[in-house]
């Protein structure tokens, strides 16, 4: 469906040069579009890693052979398999095998609990299972539980070289003491699954572009946890998608240079699996993985080696890297594109990071069930706006009332989205898909939002962060927004609370940058700035924040813990 400027306000914030629509059919899966990279940029460097490269020809050597194993294990086309890693090469090793030799890819949070974990495996179905040795001991607890067949066990040294693999492993294993003592009978190796994979040949399944690629976990913090099932063509829409928007920017970089990814958030998360992983293979670049992006002084230390073009990352993540010590210690000069999703930006940290940095946050905005970029600011802005920007080439979104009617302008409505991009629906939940998909194929994202007249979108709120203060609406973005520009404030979220009089109360709770602000100076701030029913009842002050492994403040806990 191609629809005119007229139709499409937000056509006209679009910069020069990035096309109204993309075409989806460049590709017939995300294996011809890996296997272009491989063939393409073999010998340029794919990974970085622990000071350790990794080239597009050597993903394409490990993952035909780790396919090839994976065959072997006897899988129809379609199995699920579960990957259960943080930010190491046999990720992208692994996802490569997995798609080319015709499987399905299960995205595995390597923090889940035993329940979480069996959860996922039992609700996917995956008979086979990809899992770093550090969180061994989580699968032995529960695989009894799932139809797990066949696991194969990861360390953080396997592709690191001999000597260099067998020091860090004896620093995981031994040092640091990170792998708990685990038994699971019958578990092969990553690097002896690849050598017998290496012994017989990938056999080429035909795969379409309206195969399943990846099952995407969601929800896990609201409800039951379900699978966003991600087809080839939604997440190949996405990746080309998010590549025309990032050309204004990006197309300043000198002829000849590779473009270099920070992977600081999670390749398990879909917003690093389709903005770091997936268009890294589309543009050749080389994406530096962070295994461990809450260690500051390391992620800053490894930075300092490179010159980065492209951060994807959460406010969290910005505004903790901007306040550390060592963060001049990094050339931020060639930044191009600071990425900004997972959560709403606040405007000190975007610009605190744009003085620090000279290259403003493009806030974004996205989810699991949409591959998941469906709106961006544009990426040659000079400012922050505090919007999401506007819909991708080849998007639609609009605002609609609890009845599905669509609001005036000026309303807030909840955000629905259109494009090749959105999920076919919720793995084996069709009672679930029913509830988020409109007739007219729109999905209903949950969150709450306005539309400016220049076709600007900005969230307002998820629908159940709202709070409801003697029936006026308060939306918790933009309390922490307001106490986010206070001098002495780290971070801070909002929640609401039980209050016998107001129904619901604003509660407040605050990490602070220096030990001289109080409740007092919090609250005169706040009088000042926030009409009555909106100020905080109650203010907590905390050493940390609850977080997801991406970095998105878990506020469900902080209502939970009144």
């Amino acid at each position: 469906m191609i629809q005119t400027t007229a139709e499409r306000s937000w056509l006209n914030a679009y910069p020069e040069g990035v096309p109204a629509d993309i075409d989806v059919t460049q590709y017939s899966s995300l294996v011809g579009l890996m296997e272009e990279s491989f063939s393409q940029h073999r010998d340029s460097v794919a990974y970085s890693f622990l000071g350790k490269d990794i080239h597009f020809g050597q993903v394409d050597q490990l993952s035909t052979a780790f396919g090839a194993y994976l065959q072997g294990l006897g899988l129809a086309k379609g199995e699920r398999v579960a990957i259960m890693l943080p930010n190491v090469p046999q990720y992208p090793i692994a996802v490569a095998a997995i798609l080319r030799a015709g499987y399905v890819v299960v995205n595995v949070n390597p923090l889940y609990t035993p329940r979480e974990l069996e959860h996922q495996l039992k609700d996917s179905g995956a008979k086979v299972i990809v899992i770093i040795e550090n969180f061994a001991r989580t699968l032995e607890q529960c695989i009894g539980n799932t139809p797990v067949k066949h696991i194969v066990l990861c360390s953080m040294g396997d592709q690191l070289g001999l000597l260099k693999g067998a020091l860090v492993n004896y620093m995981v294993r031994k040092v640091k003491k990170l792998v708990p003592a685990f038994r699971l009978p019958g578990a092969v190796r990553f690097k002896d699954a690849v050598a017998r994979g290496s012994r017989s040949a990938l056999r080429r399944p035909a795969i379409r572009a309206d195969d399943v690629a990846v099952l995407q976990y969601t929800g896990g913090t609201t409800g039951v946890s379900k699978g966003a099932v991600l087809l080839h063509s939604n997440v190949i829409a996405n990746v080309l998608q998010s590549e025309a928007w990032n050309q204004p920017a990006m197309s300043s970089l000198a002829g000849g240079v590779q473009p270099v990814y920070v992977c600081a958030l999670p390749l398990y998360h879909i917003f690093a699996f389709t903005v770091n992983m997936m268009l890294g293979m589309r543009s050749g670049g080389k994406n530096i993985l962070i295994p461990n992006p809450r260690d500051l002084s390391a992620v800053l230390k490894e930075l300092s080696k490179h010159q980065v073009h492209t951060f994807p990352a959460v406010n969290t993540l910005f505004n903790g890297l901007a306040n550390h010590a060592d963060f001049n210690s990094v050339d931020w000069s060639h930044l191009k594109v600071s990425l900004g999703g997972g959560m709403a930006v606040q405007s000190a940290v975007a610009k605190l990071w744009l003085d620090k940095t000279g290259c403003a946050i493009c806030e974004g905005y996205g989810l699991s069930e949409t591959s998941p970029s469906a709106s961006c600011n544009p990426t040659n802005s000079k400012t922050f706006t505090g919007t999401i920007g506007v819909p991708l080439p080849s998007t639609w979104m609009k605002l609609v009332d609890d009845e599905g009617r669509e609001v005036a302008q000026g309303e807030a409505g909840e955000i629905a989205i259109k494009g090749p991009q959105v999920m076919a629906g919720y793995w084996q939940r069709p009672d679930e898909t029913a509830k988020v998909m409109t007739a007219d194929g729109y999905f209903k994202s949950g969150d709450i939002g306005v539309q400016d007249v220049n076709g600007f979108f900005r969230i307002v709120d998820r629908k159940k962060d709202m709070i409801l203060v003697s029936g006026f609406n308060v939306y918790p973005n933009e309390i922490e927004d307001v106490v986010g520009k206070l001098a002495g404030v780290m971070e801070c979220a909002c929640v609401g609370v039980a209050d016998e009089k107001t129904g619901e109360a604003v509660k407040l709770v605050i990490v602070k940058k220096n030990p001289e602000l109080t409740e007092a100076i919090v609250r005169e701030y706040c009088k000042a700035n926030l009409t009555g029913y909106k100020q905080p009842r109650v203010i907590e002050f905390r050493n940390d924040l609850p977080k997801t492994p991406v970095g998105k403040i878990l506020r469900r806990e902080l209502r939970d813990k009144k």
